[in-house]
């Protein structure tokens, strides 16, 4: 079976659409409080937290997803698929979130929670590793690509260190993972490949006499 290339711009739209319906689903799973007054909105402040994390977390991977598919000027397969699991693992974390919601911060809510988060990771990871192998082949690999794997693989480590945290700290679990959040705030890749800047052919004045 040939190698099946395909328009990044393509893969974007598409990924736009369903990151923006992930964002949908979880503003639906926000519920009006049965108290009135300051005390109903102090009863929902831990619910607005986790969907403020959750909601940040999807903002940011929209953000470095954009900078990261700009990289390449072509999607093969290895791409697409990777890109498919990203977006499977991304679209439980509202499902995830909703669970945290329902029975409370406790060990083994903060655990699924972490797990997702891993899943997610991992699989943009894949999709980052799959489009480097694309610009190595086009030579257009950049120290800026190399450093932003390293910072998935030592956000992995945090969210490993995280999961025995849980059994005793889940809050102190979950502040490991805003930490993850505070790192992937600003992309480290530039959004495109630089092109060689090609100067303009000198025009030989001769020949116009």
């Amino acid at each position: 079976m040939s190698n099946l290339i395909s328009s990044p711009a393509r893969l974007e739209a598409f990924s736009d659409g369903v990151i923006a319906v992930i964002i949908t689903i979880m503003v639906l799973d926000l519920k009006v409080p049965r108290q009135d007054g300051l005390a109903g909105l102090r009863a929902i402040l831990p619910t607005l937290a986790v969907y403020a994390l959750s909601f940040t977390f999807t903002g940011i991977y929209w953000i470095n997803h954009h900078h990261l598919v700009h990289r390449t000027d072509e999607a093969d397969q290895a791409i697409l698929y990777t890109n498919l699991a990203f977006l499977f693992s991304l679209s439980l974390l509202p499902f995830f979130t909703s669970y945290l919601l329902e029975k409370g911060i406790n060990s083994f809510s903060v655990l699924l929670y972490i797990l997702s988060m891993i899943a997610t990771g991992f699989s943009f990871l894949l999709l980052r590793l799959a489009i480097g192998r694309r610009l190595r082949q086009q030579g257009s690999l950049e120290r800026e690509d190399k450093a932003a794997e390293y910072k998935h693989w030592s956000s992995l480590a945090l969210y490993l260190l995280a999961i025995p945290l849980d059994f005793y700290r889940p809050y102190w679990a979950l502040g490991i993972i805003v930490l993850v959040m505070l790192i992937w705030i600003y992309p480290t890749a530039s959004p495109a490949p630089k092109c060689p800047t090609t100067l303009p052919e000198p025009t030989d004045l001769r020949s116009q006499t």
